[in-house]
């Protein structure tokens, strides 16, 4: 790996690896700031994420991107692109794995990799919770063996110093170059956005089964109020009365629960007031819907 050294440098760096393998907790912990939502779930993430990450020696772009899986409805085609999209505009690649883990869909997150030309970097993630540390050195070695990577860097996204040094680690790789965002930007995702995930974050933690991948979250209404506060009303789509009732709860007490804790990281990103108002509509194929899936950004 080149020295580090006092050239300005900006790159983007696209983050890929099957669902759930953690690259938004990665993500996250990067910028100090939570942009890109989080469930003990696969594919929670459904659209590329920028987070910036600034620092006097240069600007990372990171982008999160939804986990390489097989689909073929018009949402599923949507995920795919946005991976495709962080990949065609990416200076470096960093495939995340699990550590001691490599499964099919690993795989196909690495073929996605090498078929652009840039300079690859691995991360093998959740080694904090290896039970057996005699394992890792093997794997890695296997890992090594998968594709010519600059480094390996085995690490956990939770931990700070971990992902500082993962940083400081890419920046030598990147093109020469100013920062492309203010050092106190985070994210070029308006805050509409951010809101909308953040509901939809809490229906993957609140709710099993099937219900989670089967809602979406639509954002009428977004507005600064003169004292400050903002003032949010979203609407959830999913397909089946069923799933409504699960989502609203008895007594409508699961809608406010999602509400409540939505608004509270709503409130911690902005530093400011929340009223958030939540409403449930049934929509058998809102997946399928074209209008629909551009109103909630899900362009075809």
């Amino acid at each position: 790996m080149p020295a580090e050294d006092a050239v300005a440098r900006c790159g983007a760096v696209a983050l890929v690896g099957r669902p759930n393998v953690g690259k938004s907790t990665l993500l996250n912990h990067l910028i100090g700031q939570k942009i890109s939502i989080t469930a003990p779930r696969p594919q929670t993430t459904r659209d590329q994420i920028l987070g910036i990450w600034t620092r006097e020696r240069g600007q990372i772009l990171f982008l999160d991107t939804p986990g390489v899986h097989s689909g073929y409805r018009r949402l599923n085609r949507h995920l795919l692109r946005a991976t495709r999209a962080a990949l065609d505009g990416a200076d470096l690649g960093v495939l995340v794995v699990e550590a001691l883990l490599w499964t099919a869909a690993d795989a196909e997150a690495l073929r996605w990799l090498q078929q652009r030309s840039i300079p690859l970097l691995a991360v093998v993630n959740k080694v904090d919770r290896l039970r057996d540390k005699t394992r890792l050195l093997p794997y890695l070695a296997e890992l090594g063996q998968r594709a010519s990577f600059l480094e390996i860097l085995p690490l956990s996204a939770r931990r700070a110093q971990d992902v500082e040094l993962l940083a400081r680690r890419i920046l030598p790789h990147l093109p020469e170059g100013p920062p492309r965002f203010a050092a106190d930007e985070l994210t070029d995702r308006p805050l509409r956005f951010l809101a909308a995930e953040f509901v939809r974050e809490q229906i993957f933690r609140q709710l099993g089964a099937e219900v989670p991948y089967d809602t979406a979250v639509a954002i009428d209404r977004y507005t600064l109020a003169d004292d400050g506060r903002h003032e949010i009303e979203a609407t959830i789509y999913c397909r089946r009365s069923g799933q409504k009732a699960m989502l609203v709860g008895e007594g409508g007490q699961r809608l406010k629960q999602i509400g409540s804790r939505a608004r509270q990281a709503i409130e911690e990103l902005t530093g400011g007031r929340v009223w958030l108002g939540l409403w449930v509509k049934e929509k058998e194929d809102w997946d399928g819907d074209r209008s629909l899936l551009h109103e909630l950004g899900y362009d075809d």
